[in-house]
């Protein structure tokens, strides 16, 4: 945290605590997430996973400790200038109000619009580029209220591409989709983190989170963590210890599968 702004990482906790109330879900998280990685947050439900990343993407104050954006305390960084950078998909988007499919989309763009300013010629590329990413090219004007729950968070993750963060944090990508799409939203994140970004997301699918992440971030619920490279992190040993049922890996060629018993 101490390095030059241009060697910090982008995104960094250091001694986070998440607290609900007297219970403590996590204690003292000192973590560096880096340009170019994916990381996986997984645990049980109620161990604290949402609260993490809203702490991370600067919604909500860490309990103690101290989240770092590009090397500065992201508490001293105005709200505008933190979703520049840092782009947060939510668990489930409740919708406000009905749009057409690229309104939603453009609604991402907004960061970067100055106070009335409305979107250009440029901000609606990058939005249509968006839907096309996600295989919605085609349903572009069509009404949110008409939209399945999978297209719908299709949308919300369009709409996060045409932010352009350099920092991804995501609340269960996968939520609504199908497998087929599943893989596709995850291969796409992936591929953004290749290209240099920082992505983290949290999933339940610790065989998902082999497939396709650099690291994984195991919280425990009890205030305990562990994060470490996901080929060590994730183990059949480390994962019947989280999810409190056991667990045992199959490989498949290169594959790592992790099945519950």
């Amino acid at each position: 945290m101490d390095a030059p702004l241009s060697r910090a990482p982008p995104l960094a906790a250091r001694d986070i605590a998440v607290r609900v109330g007297s219970r403590e879900l996590v204690s003292n998280l000192t973590l560096e997430f880096c340009r170019g990685e994916f990381v996986a947050v997984l645990g049980r439900n109620g161990c604290g996973k949402t609260l993490t990343l809203h702490t991370l993407a600067g919604l909500r104050d860490p309990q103690g400790g101290s989240v770092f954006l590009d090397g500065r305390p992201l508490a001293q960084q105005s709200k505008h200038s933190i979703a520049r950078r840092v782009g947060l998909l939510a668990q489930d988007v409740e919708a406000g109000f009905v749009t057409t499919a690229i309104e939603s989309v453009l609604l991402g763009r907004h960061p970067h619009l100055a106070f009335w300013q409305w979107e250009t010629s440029e901000d609606e590329r990058l939005a249509r580029a968006a839907l096309a990413s996600v295989d919605l090219s085609e349903l572009a004007t069509r009404r949110t209220d008409s939209l399945s729950g999978g297209e719908l968070r299709r949308v919300a993750i369009a709409a996060l591409l045409a932010q352009q963060p350099q920092v991804f944090v995501l609340d269960e990508p996968t939520n609504h989709l199908d497998p087929h799409h599943q893989l596709g939203v995850l291969q796409l994140f992936r591929n953004l983190a290749g290209s240099g970004a920082t992505v983290i997301a949290t999933l339940h699918d610790p065989t998902l989170a082999a497939r396709f992440c650099d690291r994984a971030l195991l919280l425990f619920g009890d205030g305990r963590w562990s994060a470490g490279p996901a080929g060590e992190a994730l183990s059949a040993a480390s994962l019947t210890e989280l999810y409190l049922t056991r667990m045992t890996e199959v490989r498949q060629a290169s594959r790592r599968i992790f099945v519950a018993e």
